[in-house]
């Protein structure tokens, strides 16, 4: 029971932070709306010009997008944020405070996992998931299996995602000075739309180098009843292997880190 007390104290150290700002909220509404508005808008000019793109149709799409839309904010809920403050420029590994992490008698990782949250990005995750349940609505054909089948889906993609975003994360330990997060979120606003859009090449590189695309095409495919056999176990087994992979290679990169003290 002691880490889901630490969560719950870092999430109401994190509320608590949120609440003394409230104009942020508005801020935020604001941003989501935008963010919302601009998802939506992409995708009706698109399908103003055709019925389907690389035989997707426009309520697939928009589940897509829900999907997005979700994941990101849980990124933005209190992966993000977490990681950010490890990593950013200015943060623990450039400025030497992480030497205060190392001291605490928790697990490091799952310290800088989860200590900071935004409350904020629960926008997001409401709006991301009325979109979905319109597009469910709107596509007509789900059934009760294809809706069990994608929560496994999408707890995988929510898994990829930490794997990816803790290895930029840990690379940081070689060039504080590069925000390498910002090269996966370069990559990460490409699952926005299906992978299969793209060309042949960059589809290479979002399904096997930077699997991205995979976060978000494989459980819109498992909820419409389009995945290939095998890919639901497929995109699980990438997820248990890029957590473990990415888990090693964090501590292999602690390893390189120079205290402020020494």
């Amino acid at each position: 029971m002691r880490p889901l007390h630490l969560v719950g104290s870092f999430a109401r150290a994190s509320l608590q932070k949120d609440l003394a700002y409230r104009a942020n909220f508005w801020i935020s509404l604001l941003h989501s709306v935008i963010n919302l508005g601009v998802g939506i808008f992409s995708l009706q000019i698109l399908f103003h010009q055709t019925e389907t793109i690389r035989g997707w149709n426009q309520a697939q799409a928009l589940s897509l997008l829900g999907v997005y839309l979700i994941i990101s904010a849980l990124r933005g809920l209190f992966i993000g944020p977490s990681l950010d403050a490890l990593a950013g420029i200015g943060q623990e590994i450039w400025s030497g405070n992480f030497d205060f992490s190392l001291l605490k008698p928790v697990p490091v990782q799952f310290l800088v996992s989860i200590r900071f949250w935004n409350f904020y990005a629960l926008l997001d995750l409401l709006f991301g998931m009325g979109v979905l349940a319109f597009a469910i609505h709107q596509a007509n054909h789900i059934i009760v299996i294809n809706l069990l089948l994608f929560l496994p889906a999408l707890i995988s993609a929510v898994v990829i995602l930490y794997s990816l975003l803790l290895a930029f994360t840990a690379l940081t330990f070689w060039n504080p000075g590069f925000l390498f997060t910002w090269v996966f979120d370069s990559l990460f606003q490409l699952a926005r739309y299906p992978v299969t859009i793209y060309p042949a090449w960059l589809r290479m590189i979002l399904t096997w180098v930077v699997p991205v695309g995979v976060m978000t095409t494989i459980p819109v495919q498992t909820l419409h009843g389009k995945i290939p056999a095998g890919m639901l176990g497929w995109i699980i087994l990438v997820a248990g292997s890029l957590l473990t992979a990415s888990s090693w290679f964090f501590h292999c990169a602690v390893k390189r880190y120079s205290s402020a003290s020494s």
